[in-house]
């Protein structure tokens, strides 16, 4: 599984329309791309925005990576949309669940069976 962290600090000048149908637009053609997991977007009381992007493997993300239509909107995005950004891109070794009806569950990288509730 694979992490895209992408931080965000947009121009003061922008079209906002513009910039969040564009944002939509490039959601729905990622949920297209065979792998693609999640997205979720946040934002900070500074402006600064932060897109979490899933993916089940590396070969999924570089599939995104190289649609034609994601990296001209890169390039629109550097030009109109955004004074800076960062991109971390992380590998998932471990992931698991909690909720308060289920309790911890098992999820990515981790075997079937009782868990003891710990943290770690």
């Amino acid at each position: 599984m694979e992490i895209v962290l992408f931080k965000i600090r947009t121009r003061a000048d922008i079209d906002e329309a513009e910039y969040e149908r564009t944002f939509e637009e490039m959601v729905g053609i990622v949920s297209e791309v065979p792998g693609f997991v999640s997205i979720d977007g946040y934002a900070a009381e500074d402006g600064t925005e932060m897109a979490v992007a899933v993916f089940e493997s590396a070969e999924s993300l570089a599939h995104w990576r190289r649609l034609e239509e994601h990296v001209r909107t890169q390039e629109r995005g550097r030009e109109e949309f955004f004074e800076a950004y960062d991109i971390t891109v992380a590998t998932v070794s471990r992931h698991y669940s909690w909720d308060r009806e289920g309790g911890r569950r098992p999820a990515f990288g981790e075997a079937e069976g009782p868990v003891d509730g710990s943290l770690t």
